[in-house]
């Protein structure tokens, strides 16, 4: 998942009325899965087109009318590309995919400082040239007040859960380049390593940013995955066993993770009790689906059956909808078909008439998380835009493909 900077938290709609359904509405997008894959790629699709070469693609659509707009008018996220990728490799389009892949591989390999292997959390959206050594750097943004330009210390870092996704990419294709790439990443992450799990990363800029002493629940799943894919059993095992270890059998979900100070994390977020089932899917971990429609379900209070999308974390102020096509994915490969629809036909009603899916159904949908830039507050949010991520996850659900295989 994207983080995005800290922003003014701006009044948030009623949800449940954006949740409405018109009277007698099938319980499914028009046109079904297909429709729903062929929309939610289309303008995925179109932006690649609209460039040439290795190319990473724009997060948000921005519309310069909040801060929000100006300071991601050219931010490509790096998780949101390689989802981006992995959803055209989903749909055919094994060459586009390619060029997203190629681009993250040369943002690593140019970059501005590092030499290490990693990558950072964003770079500027377009065309990334071969040409161009040591040229790779965060998005950033004019500030007239100031007479400066602005680089964001989030965007400038580099978070384990993103590079993990890279990762999943670059091994999806199996190309030597990519494969090179892929182990010179793992490198750096294993460095990350506690003594349980692996931590969230740094933030902030070269040369010395600061570490994310917190454990992830939901980025060493990644990890887990990513590692595996190299045959890096150690690596994978220690991620996994973490994970497990965050399993709340009373409850039958997932613990957020470890807070800095060493401390279970026993807030609910959606992808780390979602993305577990769909890894690993043999290991009875879908009572955690169960535990997500209970406790992150809108309209809320609904009967499971009723549930027409899903929060990122438990407050319900509105509907996440990268999140509800990862649970749609979760549920058709549950069999839970009718509920799976219920979630596709939410995300159709919130893709805009550009093609692409608003990331929130309020104004400014709150996690609970914070970016890390503003120590103890959470001050990660999500804006009702059009986001890369969301559509990209809809094609996933729509053409039943876990990004972890």
């Amino acid at each position: 998942m994207s983080r995005l900077p800290a922003l003014p938290r701006r009044a948030a709609l009623v949800a449940p009325l954006l949740l409405a359904r018109p009277a007698g509405a099938a319980p499914g997008p028009a046109g079904g899965w297909p429709a729903l894959a062929r929309d939610a790629l289309a303008p995925i699709q179109a932006a690649m087109a609209a460039a040439e070469g290795p190319v990473l693609l724009k997060s948000f659509t921005t519309e310069r009318r909040e801060d929000f707009d100006r300071v991601h008018a050219e931010v490509a996220f790096t998780y949101d590309n390689a989802l981006a990728a992995l959803a055209l490799l989903a749909g055919g389009e094994r060459a586009l995919a390619s060029r997203i892949a190629e681009a993250l591989r040369l943002v690593q390999e140019q970059d501005r400082h590092w030499r290490d292997g990693r990558l950072r959390n964003a770079y500027p959206a377009g065309r990334v040239f071969p040409e161009a050594p040591r040229s790779a750097r965060p998005p950033g943004w004019w500030d007239a007040a100031r007479g400066q330009w602005l680089e964001d210390g989030y965007q400038a870092g580099s978070a384990a859960g993103p590079m993990a996704f890279v990762i999943l990419l670059w091994t999806a294709l199996g190309d030597p380049p990519f494969r090179r790439a892929a182990e010179r990443a793992a490198d750096w992450l294993e460095g990350l390593s506690a003594p349980a799990g692996y931590r969230g990363g740094m933030i902030g800029h070269e040369p010395s940013p600061d570490p994310l002493p917190w454990v992830s629940t939901e980025q060493n799943l990644d990890l887990s995955i990513a590692f595996a894919r190299l045959g890096r059993a150690e690596a994978a095992a220690h991620a996994a066993a973490f994970v497990r270890a965050m399993w709340q059998p009373a409850e039958g979900r997932f613990a957020m993770g470890l807070t800095p100070e060493g401390a279970v994390n026993r807030g609910s977020a959606l992808d780390a009790n979602l993305w577990p089932a769909l890894a690993w899917p043999d290991r009875g971990l879908e009572r955690a689906l169960d535990w997500v429609l209970a406790r992150h379900g809108l309209p809320s209070g609904a009967p499971p059956e009723e549930i027409e999308g899903l929060d990122f974390d438990d407050d319900r102020d509105g509907v996440w909808l990268e999140g509800t096509a990862q649970a749609a994915l979760l549920l058709r490969r549950l069999g839970r078909e009718a509920q799976a629809l219920r979630f596709a036909a939410t995300i159709a009603r919130h893709r805009r008439p550009d093609g692409w899916i608003a990331a929130a159904s309020v104004p400014w949908l709150t996690t609970g998380l914070g970016t890390g830039l503003q120590p103890g507050a959470a001050d990660f949010l999500y804006p009702a835009r059009g986001h890369l991520a969301a559509n990209a996850w809809a094609v996933l659900a729509a053409r039943d493909a876990s990004p972890f295989g």
